[in-house]
């Protein structure tokens, strides 16, 4: 469907989806507010033409067997180890294309993992209660956006107490020019529960613009552990606008891991509102910027219980005139007593034409709490490179050595085989 958005399109929509009224009246309330916000001030241009965007497209229905699927698309996920992993370490998979979930398995009876259109039908009063409450659709043009519009994305409910050993798996392929794609996920991680889960996304290089969209909620309980581990290598045609949010209860604990490697404008800054007492937020990133990339990233972290504690750590790589720049934002509210925040931002430039900038955003508004806040920019040491090409490597051999180095700390929190395929990307 090539449309331009309206009403009657996302009525026509919610209705194929067979919705309750709530979630249909919610969705065109959202899309009044899409027409009224504008860009956001900051960042990066978007120059994104509304008229030309395929909003919906579904290519296949969705099963639990991939001798079920169409050949050229298991063919696609296949070359992507999509299948591998799920044979060898993990529990449950989610697989998009275009704007809905086509295959799915879930291998922990204890938990509830389904797309979350799937979990409109079947869970309807457990996704209201938090449908919209954490990322609201007034916040910007593109969380109302998605909420017009969502389609996809997964459901995920850890119950009390129970502690998933391996990792859960969502993966978005857009396959087709100037798509939107608008998944929502939603996870809830109950009280003493944890849970560690992985994202990916890839998408064909076209000439004309991709646009995704997404919008994360993510609720963890007391004293529960959750990790949400992002590797996007989105083609340079596409827009990437996500938000993504997480709140943590008493004495949790709330991980992002993300990787930006593609797309040709980033906008993303994973957030923790740590509201309970001892709320813990980690959030460590790389963003590698090339030509014609602008990835604008970071992180939030909101303290509002006493005792809180955050870590922020952002590695940015910019090489052939691309342009990785850190934006963030660490407040420390008036009752979040005795509160510790350290941020620590390191950018390496491979050249001259490459550009990165940090925007930090820091408030203190007790004198009980300790932020600290530390950024470099620096370019291949010479030094480096000359000692390095003397024992006998390439100029191309020694940077990516430099550049390896100076990813470890995030390559160490990634699973084996999301290491060696950072490495790859990297490489090309």
């Amino acid at each position: 469907m090539k449309n331009k958005i309206s009403k009657e399109f996302i009525i026509t929509l919610s209705k194929q989806k067979q919705e309750p009224q709530w979630m249909l009246d919610l969705r065109l309330e959202a899309f009044e507010e899409f027409l009224r916000l504008e860009n956001p001030k900051f960042g990066p241009k978007l120059d994104i033409n509304f008229d030309e965007i395929i909003y919906y497209k579904k290519e296949l229905d969705a099963v639990d067997n991939w001798d079920l699927v169409k050949s050229d698309v298991k063919e696609i996920f296949d070359s992507l180890g999509v299948i591998k992993a799920e044979k060898d370490y993990l529990d449950g998979v989610s697989n998009q294309l275009e704007s809905e979930v086509f295959y799915h398995q879930n291998k922990n009876s204890e938990v509830i993992f389904t797309s979350t259109d799937e979990a409109l039908k079947k869970y309807p009063e457990l996704v209201k209660k938090y449908f919209n409450t954490l990322v609201n659709f007034k916040e910007n043009k593109y969380t109302a956006l998605n909420t017009a519009l969502w389609s996809g994305g997964s459901f995920i409910y850890v119950p009390k107490g129970v502690k998933v050993d391996r990792p859960l798996q969502s993966y978005f392929r857009i396959n087709t020019a100037s798509l939107g794609q608008f998944e929502r996920t939603m996870i809830i991680v109950d009280d003493e529960a944890s849970l560690s889960y992985i994202e990916g996304c890839t998408a064909v290089s076209y000439a004309s613009s991709s646009l995704h969209a997404g919008v994360v909620e993510i609720f963890v309980g007391k004293n529960a552990f959750m990790r949400y581990l992002t590797i996007q290598n989105w083609s340079t045609d596409v827009y990437n606008l996500v938000t993504k949010r997480a709140i943590v209860d008493d004495y949790g604990k709330m991980e992002w891991v993300d990787g930006n490697i593609g797309s040709k404008v980033t906008m993303k800054y994973p957030a923790c509102i740590l509201k309970g007492k001892f709320a813990k937020g980690n959030s460590i990133s790389i963003a590698y910027a090339k030509e014609n990339q602008q990835l604008d990233a970071g992180s939030k972290m909101i303290h509002l219980g006493c005792n809180t504690t955050s870590n922020i750590i952002s590695k940015s790589i910019a090489s052939k005139k691309g342009v990785a720049n850190y934006r963030g934002l660490t407040k420390i509210t008036k009752k979040a007593i005795n509160s510790r925040a350290t941020i620590k931002c390191d950018t390496i430039l491979l050249d001259d034409d490459s550009i990165s900038d940090t925007f930090p955003k820091n408030i203190v508004s007790n004198d009980s709490s300790i932020l600290e806040h530390e950024a470099t920019v620096s370019k291949v040491n010479e030094d480096e490179l000359f000692y390095l090409m003397s024992k006998g490597l390439s100029e191309n051999a020694a940077k990516e050595l430099i550049i390896m180095g100076f990813i470890s700390e995030f390559k160490k929190e990634l699973p084996m085989e999301y290491a060696v395929e950072l490495n790859r990307l990297l490489k090309s």
